[in-house]
């Protein structure tokens, strides 16, 4: 057995234990990102670290043994801090946003990018759910605004903006009475969240959120049935973070009251991979390089699977140099997209939960 103090209480465990499984059981919180009870321990993100009082030295808790006499510090401000530097670190070169800009400007926080996603795919009833969650405490903004949506949509940096608001109109306009009643349930309010921020984008990244838009595509300005509206939703380049709720890198940085900085470094550049076969979606900039989907394919000879390449700052996750990324993952993807702790991996279908947009 193994004696040791974490934050002043006297622990006696088994040997082998690491010093994040003790305080997990002792209810103690510590935050991680690349750890996963599944798979060996990386320690990649180092958002976990914990100080060794008689060593004087930082140490991972998600892969420090525990070992006779420790005496460890999980919570002080000394510790904190540290964190704080590690996650101020992973999203320095954490080149994506949160939110599109459309949504951020917006006077009612409308989410945009998912009502299109809706129309695009011909889903008007939840098109409609959608606007009802949206509109129900202070009515719909779109027709007295002069289009802030529109004037931030990146897609009038290639040809024109889409036409957010004649959307966002049309789709209200198709509420009735008794659905506004029954849509009134299971609707939580959103709340101001940590936002990140790309910063500069050059052009050739402009074209990659493109991808996502059919190579022709008939605009229109007005709509008028559920044809035009599903028609002129296809021209939105999803420049959204499908992750948007479900992310523990935005989960932490709010926990820890951290703003993005202004100066990103561009480790990776803004690149949208998608797989034909199978709809996953890999974005390397929004990547913290935690390994974990790495690892959860590693050991798999069926299908290739994502893994390292190049050396040092430099490394990136992608498909195997040998592979064509259309041919990785042809069983795992919703499992690698479950176990990313960030938006990088993502599904083109996906939706994101609409209560509460």
């Amino acid at each position: 057995m193994v004696k040791l103090k974490i934050d002043n209480a006297d622990f006696e465990v088994k040997e082998g234990l690491t010093i994040l499984d003790i305080a997990i059981g002792a209810g103690i919180k510590i935050p991680t990102l690349c750890n996963n009870k599944n798979f060996p321990h990386y320690s990649s993100c180092m958002v976990c670290m914990v100080k060794d009082q008689k060593k004087e030295n930082f140490l991972p808790s998600c892969s420090a043994l525990a070992q006779d006499g420790m005496d460890i510090d999980c919570s002080s401000d000394e510790v904190k801090s540290l964190r704080r530097e590690s996650i101020e670190l992973l999203l320095s070169e954490h080149r994506a946003e949160c939110e599109a800009p459309c949504k951020v400007v917006c006077p009612g926080g409308y989410n945009i990018p998912l009502m299109n996603r809706l129309l695009s795919a011909k889903d008007f009833n939840t098109a409609v759910q959608l606007s009802i969650a949206q509109i129900q405490s202070s009515g719909l903004k779109c027709k007295d605004c002069p289009g802030y949506c529109e004037n931030a949509c990146r897609r009038k940096k290639v040809d024109t903006p889409v036409s957010i608001k004649n959307l966002q109109i049309f789709v209200s306009q198709q509420i009735k009475m008794e659905n506004r009643v029954a849509g009134q349930h299971n609707i939580k309010k959103s709340s101001k969240r940590f936002a990140s921020h790309i910063g500069k984008i050059e052009a050739d990244e402009l074209q990659e959120w493109l991808k996502e838009c059919k190579n022709v595509i008939k605009r229109v300005r007005e709509i008028s049935d559920s044809d035009s509206a599903a028609m002129e939703s296809e021209s939105c380049m999803h420049c959204d973070c499908r992750a948007a709720d479900n992310c523990r890198l935005r989960d932490i940085a709010d926990e820890f009251s951290i703003k993005d900085p202004r100066g990103k470094i561009v480790n990776s550049p803004i690149q949208k991979k998608i797989n034909i076969n199978t709809g996953l979606i890999f974005e390397n900039a929004k990547c913290i390089k935690c390994g974990l989907c790495v690892r959860l394919c590693e050991n798999s000879k069926e299908e290739p699977g994502l893994c390292f390449i190049n050396r040092g700052f430099v490394s990136i996750i992608s498909e195997p140099l040998t592979e064509d990324f259309n041919d990785i993952l042809k069983t795992k993807s919703q499992e690698v997209i479950d176990i990313c702790p960030t938006g990088a991996l993502s599904l083109k279908t996906h939706q994101p939960p609409i209560w509460g947009a």
